[in-house]
């Protein structure tokens, strides 16, 4: 799993391992995907979506790829215990975790119900802790392992209307990052995660139309949203040789927009 910049991209050698993406049928879970299958991982292409898992699954192996798809409901413990074996059967070792899978319909705060709130905690948070204690024995008997969330800007740095149950979530998922990190490094087991900013998928048409991509795009630093492969290719880093020493932490990958006081001026440069 050496990495090495080249042309300006991080190349990574994951030949032999074995990386399982939840939430891998499109967005930034797809481009998650894409990347370790171009740097000669096998691919799981887990998602809810079992035709759209299975078209990316095709896709990726067109390009020269070696990928697999599966359908799974992070929701259900039951699902992920047996998404991990059959990846770990499948792919012949289990190197890679990455938990992208998230639930975020946009609900203003009073409107919040318990079914929304308990499917938005188990896809977001709860399946990770029933990933990781499924994915340790696999790890232990690879000899190593990495677990990688995406998490958010969104509830451990700012809030955005709408979202108290995914902030909630994602704040969450960072004290997990924390936690698990400590309690596995003895196992040779890493725990990071990325906080993504404003990217730009299917997902983000929750927050509006384009105009208000658009102001949002206006207001971020670099001036533009983000892009799947932002965070693809910091979750291959975080996944890489390079990363070895790396434990306990999340990267944002957000476009400075969270560096702003409130009342700032943006400069020209």
């Amino acid at each position: 799993m050496t990495a090495v910049l080249g042309g300006g991209r991080l190349r990574a050698d994951f030949s032999g391992r074995v990386v399982l993406v939840t939430g891998a049928a499109q967005g930034i879970g797809a481009a998650i995907a894409r990347r370790f299958a171009e740097s000669d991982a096998f691919v799981a292409v887990a998602d809810l979506n079992g035709d759209a898992a299975a078209a990316q699954a095709d896709a990726l192996a067109r390009a020269g790829g070696d990928a697999r798809a599966y359908r799974v409901d992070a929701a259900s413990r039951a699902e992920l215990d047996a998404l991990v074996a059959a990846v770990e059967r499948d792919g012949g070792r289990l190197d890679v975790v990455i938990h992208n899978a998230a639930y975020f319909p946009l609900t203003p705060f009073a409107q919040i119900d318990e079914p929304t709130l308990d499917r938005t905690l188990s896809v977001n948070l709860s399946a990770l802790f029933w990933l990781a204690q499924a994915a340790l024995p696999a790890f232990e008997r690879a000899g190593a392992g990495r677990l990688l969330v995406t998490s958010s800007v969104t509830g451990p740095r700012v809030a955005y209307p709408g979202l108290a149950h995914y902030a909630a979530s994602k704040a969450g998922v960072n004290g997990f990052i924390r936690a698990a990190a400590l309690e596995l490094a003895r196992r040779n087991v890493t725990v990071n995660g990325v906080e993504p900013g404003m990217i730009r998928t299917p997902a983000a048409g929750n927050l509006g139309d384009a105009s208000v991509a658009a102001q949002i795009a206006h207001d971020i630093p670099l001036a533009r949203l983000g892009e799947p492969d932002d965070i693809a290719n910091a979750m291959l880093f975080l996944a890489s040789a390079d990363a070895a020493y790396i434990t306990g932490q999340t990267i944002v990958v957000d476009g400075g927009a969270t560096l702003p006081e409130s009342g700032a001026v943006l400069g020209e440069g």
